[in-house]
């Protein structure tokens, strides 16, 4: 069956971005709801930009070391939204938000990515990034080597990626969805429309190329 990289484009602050995300062909929009990043927003504000989403993109919604309160209460005020967890989250806590959930997992040498994926068997992918105190939206790409060939879970390719270098990490990893945040942006928490496009466009040309090839 044909293949189809799944796009989230994610640290998302304003209505215009985020139908500009829509617009490019994003599968899913990412809403930071940890207060120390530069792309943070409040609940209240992921309620708004998640209304203008159109069926079957999703929102999605980014802990960093949540009070599990803070996790129920946001996801009840946004329904329809997948959580991630971006810190250092235990099994327990994602599990307890009661949905499919995104485990990041900071990549980094020794990092041992089938440990990961046995300990968050339940996740409904592990999206991988480079390893940083800032969890995420560094701009940096991890060394891809680090993936092993046969990991059970699908796999969310994120951490520096661009236009220009997703369609390789795409050919290396095939992975289930990729993810962008600085690769698309104006300044930090502001996206560029052109530079969204051209990032969708690249993953739907990668698509195209990896059915083509034998």
């Amino acid at each position: 069956m044909p293949t189809r990289t799944r796009i989230k484009i994610c640290g998302l602050t304003r209505e215009t971005d985020v139908a500009d995300a829509v617009a490019a062909g994003a599968d899913a929009i990412g809403f930071v709801l940890y207060s120390a990043s530069p792309r943070a927003v409040t609940i209240a504000q992921a309620v708004g930009l998640a209304r203008t989403l159109p069926p079957f993109v999703t929102p999605v919604l980014l802990f960093v070391n949540p009070d599990p309160a803070q996790v129920l209460a946001a996801l009840a005020a946004v329904p329809q939204a997948m959580p991630q967890f971006h810190g250092d989250e235990s099994p327990a806590l994602c599990r307890a938000a009661g949905r499919p959930y995104l485990r990041a997992v900071p990549m980094a040498p020794g990092v041992d990515l089938l440990d990961w994926a046995r300990r968050y068997g339940d996740a409904a992918a592990l999206l991988l990034d480079t390893a940083s105190p800032a969890r995420g939206g560094t701009g940096k790409v991890f060394d891809w080597s680090l993936v092993p060939a046969n990991v059970p879970l699908p796999v969310v390719l994120s951490g520096g990626l661009t236009a220009a270098n997703v369609g390789a990490g795409m050919a290396r990893l095939a992975p289930f969805a990729v993810d962008v945040s600085s690769g698309v942006e104006a300044a930090k928490g502001i996206k560029d429309g052109a530079l969204m496009r051209a990032f969708c466009g690249a993953v739907r040309a990668a698509d195209v190329t990896h059915l083509d090839t034998p």
